[in-house]
């Protein structure tokens, strides 16, 4: 079986959210078209505590993009967001979410960030949703979502390492590119990785 994974498409993280992805919006049109092809459809949430340790305001004199190191992990420092049960951790209302059949959330723990929807960033963690997705039969995972550059890189590497056949829809995501380029990057990551790198169109009829 086949899966699609919708990745982190929340308020937070569109226009007028506290991290917005430029082009977020555009593309919720391809990702509401592209579930109907899918007979399994899941989604990630950011849905951190509002003590995080990634909010660059609970570190004294840090900023939005600044480097810290946690427990001996390299934590890039972010602005507040998708704070658990408040309006930027909501889906963004344009979402199609009548095809999600579970929702798994991450960066739940206050000391550890995670990108991954399969585990925090420490990989002490799982989230579940690979012990879900092996029980339901899949074996290939589409990617798609926010941001190409973390969320959606660190997804699509960890559903490869787990042994599922990893493909992102890149025109189906859209990357933060705090660092020009970034989602470049992540792209040649990925693939070197093993992970199938395709657009929509291969997909939609």
């Amino acid at each position: 079986m086949k899966a699609l994974l919708i990745v982190d498409i929340q308020n937070d993280f569109c226009s007028g959210g506290t991290l917005p992805v430029t082009g977020a919006e555009e593309i919720v049109p391809v990702i509401n078209k592209l579930q109907q092809y899918f007979d399994c459809v899941v989604a990630t949430q950011d849905w951190h505590p509002s003590n995080h340790k990634c909010f660059a305001s609970n570190h004294k004199e840090k900023k939005t993009g600044d480097i810290v190191e946690i427990d001996g992990l390299m934590q890039t420092l972010w602005p507040v967001h998708c704070v658990q049960g408040s309006f930027g951790a909501q889906f963004h209302q344009s979402l199609d979410t009548k095809k999600i059949e579970s929702v798994f959330q991450k960066g739940t723990d206050p000391d550890i960030d995670s990108y991954s929807g399969f585990f925090d960033n420490y990989h002490r963690k799982s989230t579940g949703l690979g012990d879900y997705l092996k029980k339901k039969g899949v074996h290939e995972v589409y990617i798609v979502g926010l941001a190409t550059d973390y969320c959606v890189k660190f997804t699509a590497l960890d559903a490869q390492q787990s042994g599922f056949k990893t493909i992102v829809i890149v025109d189906a995501c859209k990357g933060v590119e705090l660092k020009k380029n970034d989602s470049y990057r992540a792209i040649e990551e990925m693939k070197k990785a093993g992970v199938k790198v395709i657009r929509s169109d291969k997909i939609l009829q």
